[in-house]
């Protein structure tokens, strides 16, 4: 295990889900979702069970996001309607009463689309970015230096609405791979962080670890293992950043909560790239 960078986060000391708290935001400012500690933007089907997109599964939009001739062979098409105003109401937590109690939500009910859709049409990478030659993926990127990346494979950062509609479908799922919560789905919930003043501890995991953390449009690990750069919407400079997904803590770790405040020049050694691009014709 390699510890990496100085972390001094926020709240470190109280433990392990103190990280849940940090920066983080409920999105119901970026996009007039309705939200209170009972309810969080993001979904569930109406019987409650999870849903996930495999290799196999006969879904139109896994199938488009498996189009290679048109977004390239490391990225996926995302065609759709996206619900621009959720909301979702948890049913019962992970956690016992106390400060972090309304983090991490075990099973969402169904989810309310509270706006008209609007038609997405783009491509995504399938997986978080890995420098050529690692197999990791890449971290200490800023929102700068994301952008730098990606524009150097003629793409650009997601906004966040697209990262959004990647990682939570038509159905507007919670977690990429359904309603109810599964830490072994993806690189979450891990507890090992590290200790205050001594760094964090790299808790990465290679892109072919958690096969199962896949979102309907057959896009990988957007919830947990690197938190990934994306451009607000309707952002402006300087604060025109917001990092989606999370990381390989005990937090959200759902398609609507983003971290905020950090800036464009923030690295850290939990953040990495996904990158997008307009769809061709």
């Amino acid at each position: 295990m390699q510890v990496v960078g100085s972390w001094v986060a926020c709240g470190f000391a109280v433990g392990a889900l103190a990280f849940a708290a940090c920066g983080t935001r409920d999105p119901s400012a970026a996009h007039g979702a309705t939200a209170d500690t009972k309810e969080l933007t993001g979904a569930l089907d109406a019987t409650g069970t999870v849903l996930r997109a495999d290799a196999n599964a006969p879904d139109a939009a896994l199938e488009s996001g498996t189009t290679p001739s048109l977004c390239g062979p490391e990225m996926v098409l995302v065609s759709g309607e996206y619900c621009p105003r959720v909301r979702q109401t948890c049913k019962r937590w992970t956690d016992p009463p106390g400060p972090y109690q309304d983090y991490r939500c075990a099973e969402y009910a169904p989810s309310e689309c509270l706006a008209p859709r609007v038609t997405k049409r783009f491509c995504i990478d399938r997986e978080e970015y890995v420098k050529p030659g690692d197999t990791l993926p890449l971290v200490h990127q800023s929102w700068t230096s994301a952008a730098a990346t990606c524009q150097s494979r003629e793409e650009r950062l997601c906004k966040e609405s697209e990262w959004q509609f990647a990682c939570e479908g038509e159905e507007m799922r919670p977690y990429p791979y359904g309603f109810v919560r599964d830490s072994s789905a993806c690189n979450i919930d891990q507890m090992n962080l590290g200790k205050p003043q001594s760094g964090l501890n790299d808790l990465r995991a290679p892109v072919t670890a958690y096969p199962r953390c896949m979102s309907p449009f057959g896009v990988h690990d957007m919830s947990g293992n690197v938190e990934e750069w994306a451009t607000l919407d309707y952002g402006r400079a300087p604060d025109r950043s917001t990092m989606k997904g999370a990381w390989w803590l005990p937090g959200k770790n759902n398609c609507r909560a983003a971290t905020l405040g950090h800036g464009e020049v923030y690295e850290g050694p939990q953040v990495g790239v996904r990158c997008c691009k307009d769809a061709p014709p």
